[in-house]
């Protein structure tokens, strides 16, 4: 199962391979507290749609069309499915995001691209 939480949020078992997601490491957050089996730094928004997004120069409907696009250029994407197909055979998947918003946020585009393209 693909599952998505903040990164703020505690461990849990049944939370299996824990994957942040976020461009940058999260704010006040040691690597010991975080429990994150992998950093997928490279597969995160870019700075820039990461920093409009941000700060509001565009809706979350345009940051997520613009991400996506992102993801399917991204050379790095292809790796990154692959990782996730094998460890979602192994067990759970937790995409790991930063953002206190839980309902626009780059996690839920990633899990929708992710499922879409498994």
């Amino acid at each position: 199962m693909l599952k998505i939480k903040r990164v703020y949020e505690k461990a849990k078992e049944d939370d299996g391979y824990r994957i942040l997601i976020d461009r940058l490491w999260p704010r006040g957050l040691s690597k010991e507290k975080a429990e994150i089996k992998y950093w997928a730094k490279e597969i995160a928004p870019s700075n820039n749609l990461r920093k409009t997004f941000h700060r509001g120069g565009i809706n979350f409907d345009e940051f997520k069309e613009l991400y996506i696009k992102e993801l399917n250029s991204n050379q790095e994407g292809k790796a990154f499915l692959e990782i996730i197909d094998l460890k979602l055979k192994e067990g759970d998947i937790t995409l790991l995001y930063g953002s206190k918003n839980e309902k626009n946020n780059n996690g839920l585009v990633l899990k929708d691209w992710l499922e879409e393209h498994l």
